[in-house]
């Protein structure tokens, strides 16, 4: 069985863009129910921060299975963008 890739948002503490980018990742995930999407404050999880050479917020990393980075986005994505990733990451 394959496993969906994952979605993990990146933030800081008053980051307006965050708020966005968050918006945008529920409305992907209402239009794929089966995805799971992680946040992650670079403050409090600094380890996962620089595993994946976190630099600016918000930044959305796609991640399959094994956890590799597998699409990025620095800033707020569109809705296209990160549904486009999604559906690259799971086509066979």
């Amino acid at each position: 069985m394959n496993q969906l890739p994952e979605l993990l948002l990146f933030t800081s503490a008053f980051c307006d863009p965050c708020m966005l980018t968050r918006e945008v990742l529920a409305e992907v995930k209402r239009l794929v129910p089966a995805i799971n999407v992680r946040e992650f404050d670079i403050v409090r999880h600094e380890p996962q921060a620089a595993a994946f050479d976190i630099l600016t917020t918000p930044t959305v990393v796609l991640a399959n299975a094994s956890g590799t980075e597998i699409f990025r986005a620095s800033g707020v994505p569109t809705i296209n963008q990160v549904l486009t990733a999604v559906a690259g990451a799971m086509a066979p």
